[in-house]
């Protein structure tokens, strides 16, 4: 599939892409870093998972976790998604982050294997711990609880979504010369401009 340059919706052309990345069994196509901005202004960035495309891009996280707390400061990020061979593309997007609704978040955590429940609820991610026992112990003792894994989502974990203002499709060229495009947003429409590689 070629890169279109044409297309009116850069979130439609993301989807089109990660639908190839998946059909051409890239390894964790869905994985994707996400930048934020600490308090004293330097850039903090880690692997996520993309869990949907809407109006942007959504993830899930504990908001107690370093990036929950930046985005509640800070509500912009930066996201990347990189594909290897043979799909050699890259979609780079930045904008305003959005918080999901309770039941958003319900929805979603209710999907989430019983094991990933229990430790999501056991800690606040992020924090200094005394060991891994610890963390297993605190694990251990959800999974006593709630056996079936049918526990409440903590109030602090959440989903949030980058509305992007700029989006960057990058696809590898056997000649070097790649195919670049920005799609800046402006008002209800998209401007397209082609880069230099």
């Amino acid at each position: 599939m070629a890169l279109r340059g044409d297309a009116i919706d850069p979130l439609q052309l993301l989807s089109d892409w990660l639908r190839a990345a998946r059909g051409a069994d890239e390894p964790m196509p869905e994985a994707m870093a996400l930048a934020t901005i600490t308090s004293d202004g330097w850039p903090s960035a880690r692997m996520v998972i993309l869990r949907g495309i809407d109006s942007g891009l959504v993830f899930f996280t504990d908001g107690g976790s370093n990036k929950g707390v930046e985005l509640a400061a800070y509500p912009r990020a930066a996201v990347v998604l990189h594909w290897l061979a043979p799909v050699h593309r890259q979609v780079r997007a930045t904008g305003a982050v959005e918080t999901l609704t309770d039941e958003q978040a319900d929805e979603y955590w209710h999907t989430r294997r019983p094991h990933i429940r229990w430790t999501a609820a056991a800690w606040v991610q992020s924090q200094v711990v005394a060991s891994r026992e610890d963390l297993q112990e605190r694990a251990s003792s959800f999974e006593r609880s709630f056996p079936d894994g049918d526990l409440a989502r903590p109030s602090r974990w959440g989903g949030y979504r980058v509305v992007p203002t700029i989006v960057e499709f990058w696809q590898e060229a056997p000649d070097g010369i790649h195919d670049r495009f920005r799609y800046s947003r402006a008002g209800a429409s998209w401007t397209i401009d082609r880069l230099s590689p």
